[in-house]
């Protein structure tokens, strides 16, 4: 079972980007839990203590890795993670919660730290037992390298047709530093919290609960904001690591507010890039609601539009048919008066508190691009959120009923 795509958002520029930071190694390796040989085994390590802070899967289904990373993470440091792909060590019970602890310790063994300070986790098919053999016999032959920041993210891809990473860097009171994010996902993707598996670093210095604030309020502009098929994954957890390597004295004020700020700035592209690799995707759907009362009402209506089944159905055979748009917004639980709203397809205004003579012929022309830009304004404040998802076509269906085999 596997899939190509055209890679449209994958960015050379960022390859490697969780080692971008200073203090940060990793690598990938090949331990055989994937029938197809590719990679499957991951470690990301930090050269001293760092900071944490992490969102876990708030779905009640939740893998044994989860439970045990939650623990670790509460503390608010880490110095590692290790991740295997191929297996989602779910649904596995009281061995399953071993089988992640043991993990952590063998991590923990090769790195000489406390299995506390590894965060676990894993991602694939439901229901199976981790191969531990395998993992106590590749585990121990980890080497992290300064660079390996693309094997690590190569190494968690699933379904995943390409790598997702991205960097950037801020500067403040003089110092430069670097945030770096990777990510896997293309199937089971409907943001609870974060989705799927992503990993940020930085060698800014921010405190626990600092970092913790400005983490969650990033997940939820950018990887919260993503969906493919309204399914959540019982795997889904994002996790950051800050080990102060670039010097300079903790983020506050205004440094903290800049941080945060290229916090958004990594994490966004990475959501861009799920929705774009969504299983049978052709293209991604952007969708902006405007004019909302706060900021929530614009989120929780522009996620309700981009996984409508219906709408997503609709553009894949390039169908630009807006009533979906405001039927999908009339049940997210968000107030409004339909006759001031309106709707747009790239520029076109379609709907005006009632329909426009935009004739379906041309807004059917905008919807037969790589990505669909469609918007809506509530005619009510200032507020404005974006949502990504991607279209739903006939290959979804064939992809995923033929997972397990």
């Amino acid at each position: 079972m596997s899939r190509t795509h055209d890679a449209l958002d994958a960015n050379p520029d960022a390859a490697g980007a969780v080692t971008r930071a200073q203090g940060f190694a990793a690598c990938g390796f090949t331990a055989g839990i994937k029938e197809s040989g590719l990679p499957d085994l991951a470690l990301l390590v930090s050269d001293r203590p760092a900071a944490a802070a992490a969102v876990y899967t708030q779905n009640q289904t939740t893998a044994a890795p989860v439970h045990i990373s939650r623990a670790h993470t509460a503390n608010g440091a880490l110095r590692a993670a290790v991740v295997n792909s191929g297996n989602a060590n779910c649904a596995t019970g009281a061995q399953g919660l071993a089988d992640a602890r043991e993990m952590t310790q063998l991590a923990a063994t090769l790195l000489d730290c406390q299995a506390d300070d590894v965060f676990v986790n894993s991602t694939g098919i439901i229901g199976h037992y981790l191969p531990m053999d395998l993992l106590r016999a590749a585990i121990p032959q980890l080497q992290p390298q300064s660079d390996g920041g693309a094997d690590f993210a190569r190494s968690i891809m699933t379904t995943d047709t390409f790598v997702k990473e991205s960097v950037t860097s801020f500067e403040v009171d003089g110092v430069t530093y670097t945030i770096g994010g990777c990510a896997k996902g293309a199937g089971m993707i409907h943001p609870d919290m974060a989705t799927m598996l992503a990993f940020f670093t930085t060698d800014a210095s921010v405190s626990a609960p600092d970092l913790d604030a400005a983490f969650r309020f990033a997940i939820d502009r950018s990887i919260n904001m993503v969906t493919v098929d309204g399914d959540t994954s019982t795997n889904d957890s994002a996790v950051i690591l800050a080990n102060g390597a670039a010097g300079g004295d903790p983020l506050a004020g205004e440094g903290l507010t800049a941080f945060q700020h290229a916090l958004v700035t990594v994490a966004t592209p990475l959501a861009q890039m799920i929705a774009r690799d969504g299983e049978g995707a052709t293209k991604r759907i952007s969708m902006t609601v405007s004019g909302a009362q706060s900021w929530e009402d614009a989120r929780d209506v522009a996620r309700t539009v981009v996984v409508s089944p219906l709408l997503k159905a609709a553009l894949s055979k390039y169908d630009p048919n807006w009533g979906r748009i405001l039927m999908a917004a009339g049940r997210a639980g968000v107030d409004y008066d339909l006759d001031r709203v309106q709707v747009w397809i790239a520029d076109l205004c379609v709907f005006d508190g009632t329909a426009t003579d935009v004739s379906e012929a041309v807004a059917s022309e905008k919807t037969q691009g790589e990505e669909v830009f469609l918007r809506m304004d509530l005619g009510q404040g200032d507020a404005e959120a974006t949502a990504w998802g991607c279209d739903l076509t006939e290959e979804y269906v064939r992809f995923n009923a033929d997972y397990v085999t």
